[in-house]
């Protein structure tokens, strides 16, 4: 982390890219650099783990737990690992007192933040422009026939 980049902008810049995640199309991007960043962030006792949590959301109706993680002022959840079941409390359902304050941010400053602090450069592609297609579109002859239409002859 810079001089520049305080605790608090991580945590904001965490909070910031999770509440993306959970609306984004595609959200593994997201979820791995919150990941990346929590985990980086625990090996340096930055952050602190506050115990298991079983997940609102059962993977193929499979109860699983989730890691809750304390930066700054802000909760998140990762998945736990091995040792973390053997060494953390598990705290039951989902508690609503572990409430994150209301911030804003751009998702864009937050990735920012976050890809400075883990060291990750994204690709650098030249955006390829795609054209809409609609599955609807059907392309216009028009223009494409000869013109002016050849005197064809039918007899030999």
């Amino acid at each position: 982390m810079d001089e520049s980049t305080t605790l608090s902008d991580l945590a904001i810049a965490l909070y910031t890219v999770n509440r993306h995640a959970k609306t984004a199309p595609e959200p593994q991007h997201l979820y791995y650099i919150k990941k990346e960043a929590i985990n980086q962030l625990l090996k340096e006792r930055k952050a602190k783990k506050i115990g298991l949590h079983f997940s609102d959301h059962p993977k193929f109706s499979n109860q699983h737990s989730t890691l809750l993680v304390k930066v700054d002022d802000y909760y998140f959840h990762i998945p736990p690992s091995k040792d973390d079941f053997k060494e953390l409390e598990h705290l039951g359902s989902l508690d609503q007192n572990y409430r994150n304050p209301q911030t804003k941010m751009s998702l864009s400053k937050a990735k920012r933040i976050i890809y400075n602090y883990i060291g990750y450069q994204p690709d650098r592609k030249q955006p390829t422009k795609k054209r809409y297609k609609s599955s609807y579109y059907t392309p216009s002859s028009l223009g494409k026939m000869e013109w002016p239409p050849a005197r064809r002859s039918h007899r030999p």
